[in-house]
Parts: C-alpha cells; structure tokens; sequence
C-alpha cells in the first residue's frame, strides 16, 4: 500500500487528486508548493499561459507549476470538499472542509477571479455543474417535444 494519503488519476477536467485514505473534516491534505515569486512576475507569467499561480497576497505569489508539487492536481468544484489555508512561512495548505471518502476527488474553489478568467459556466466539469447542465438539457428536450407535438395534425398524433 501507498505512504501517501492521496494519488494522482484521471479525473473529468484531466488529471486530479484522488483520496487514498479517509480525511476527516478539518484534517491537513497536502502543501501547495514552489518557489515564491513577486505579483508582477506571475501576471507575466499568467499573460504566456501559465495555470499553476497561487496568489498569497498583493505582493507574492507561489509559482506551482512543477510536477513535484502534488497540490497542482486538485481541481476546481462549485461544491469543493477542501480549502486552501494559509499558514507561518507563508505556506498554503489545504484541509477537508468536510468527511472525504476514500477514491474520491479532492476538490477546491479556486475563485471568481480564476473561475472568470480561465473556465466560465459552460466548461465547468464539476459534479454540480454538470447536473445543472444536464437538467437544463433535459427541460429543452421535453419543450422541444412538446412543440413538435403540438405541429403535428390531429391525425398523427393518433396514431403514435
């Protein structure tokens, strides 16, 4: 068995972090890491493309875009299972918001600012997103048919 309390998987918005273990509500995940790095620096960076940025405050900034750092992999959720908190150092960590069952993805808000810029509402690919997005699919649907029926003449609709 693994030493580590999570694993990397394909995920539905490509890789992501899965729990190997239970989380109990509160308990530490995983350290977003990399070098820090000035704000102006990262906004160049955020400019060529860059995904990995983790804000700390007006000035700083963690550049987490190496492989090593594991805390990359956790992805956006409207209904996220963990939050980012920040401790001495600066350091940013992120813990259970709640119960986490072992094989499920380990999920974060990443923030209107982050969500605006890069994923919108249509390419939101977390659980409730896609529920929404189905509903709304399904009650086109039904008033799509129910245009159609009407279109019919009396006599088709008989028959069917």
């Amino acid at each position: 068995m693994s030493k580590r309390p999570y694993r990397i998987g394909q995920s539905s918005s490509g890789l992501g972090l899965f729990a190997a273990k239970p989380f109990k509500k509160r308990e530490y995940i995983v350290t977003y890491r990399g070098r820090r790095i000035r704000s102006a620096q990262a906004d160049a960076l955020e400019a060529k493309g860059s995904r990995y940025m983790f804000e700390i405050n007006s000035r700083w900034t963690i550049d987490g875009s190496k492989r090593w750092n594991i805390a990359r992999y956790v992805n956006h959720s409207c209904r996220p299972n963990a939050e980012s908190v920040e401790r001495k150092g600066p350091t940013i960590v992120y813990i259970a918001r709640r119960n986490i069952k072992p094989e499920e993805e380990i999920t974060v808000d990443y923030g209107k600012d982050y969500f605006d810029t890069f994923i919108t509402k249509s390419r939101c690919r977390c659980v409730k997103c896609k529920e929404r997005r189905n509903a709304r699919r399904a009650k086109l649907r039904r008033a799509k048919l129910r245009r159609l029926k009407r279109r019919l003449p009396k006599r088709a609709r008989a028959d069917r």
